[in-house]
């Protein structure tokens, strides 16, 4: 393992590093990979060095790499955003870049993984989310970790050629099931 920052059974969960961005510019010029993320615009490798570059000492975000216990592979990205430390609260996100890993069960163990952190580790006490309809994968994942839904914003995103609604969810410390 390279640098683990939490670790999971088949993850671990890493700081990510500037040499990092030419293995995820691709995965987030994906329509597939980006199909469920708010990402809608290309980004070069530059774009994507600089992104990284930013997170440096900024305490209200914690991006994380994901990657394999076996092999130390990364496969994708996980943090919390907006991290809020009067409240309390964080925004989640992940995004699986290695497509022929989807559906293996590594969204689930990083979600758990990360709500633990928040809570455990931030003392955080609420984890929340949007998630659009169409990623029944996603909901699935966070529904495991606990996140329950707590409203719909109506046709709040187009996604080929449609209106779908996006779900709210959140997990709080006191339901979790630690």
């Amino acid at each position: 393992m390279r640098n683990p920052h939490v670790i999971g059974t088949r993850v671990y969960l890493r700081p990510l590093e500037r040499a990092d961005a030419a293995t995820l510019q691709p995965w987030f010029n994906d329509p597939e990979v980006c199909e469920h993320l708010a990402i809608r615009r290309p980004a070069s490798l530059a774009f994507e060095e600089a992104f990284l570059a930013g997170l440096e000492g900024d305490e209200h975000r914690l991006l994380l790499g994901i990657a394999l216990r076996d092999g130390d592979a990364l496969i994708g990205t996980t943090g919390l955003e907006d991290i809020d430390f009067v409240n309390r609260h964080a925004q989640f996100g992940i995004a699986i870049g290695a497509r022929a890993l989807w559906g293996q069960g590594h969204g689930s163990e990083v979600a758990a993984l990360m709500v633990r952190h928040a809570f455990q580790h931030l003392n955080l006490n609420r984890v929340w989310l949007h998630v659009y309809e169409s990623n029944s994968r996603g909901l699935r994942a966070y529904e495991k970790a606990g996140f329950r839904r707590e409203g719909v914003l109506r046709q709040a995103r187009w996604q080929r050629d449609r209106w779908v609604d996006t779900i709210a969810m959140a997990v709080l410390r006191e339901e979790w099931g630690g």
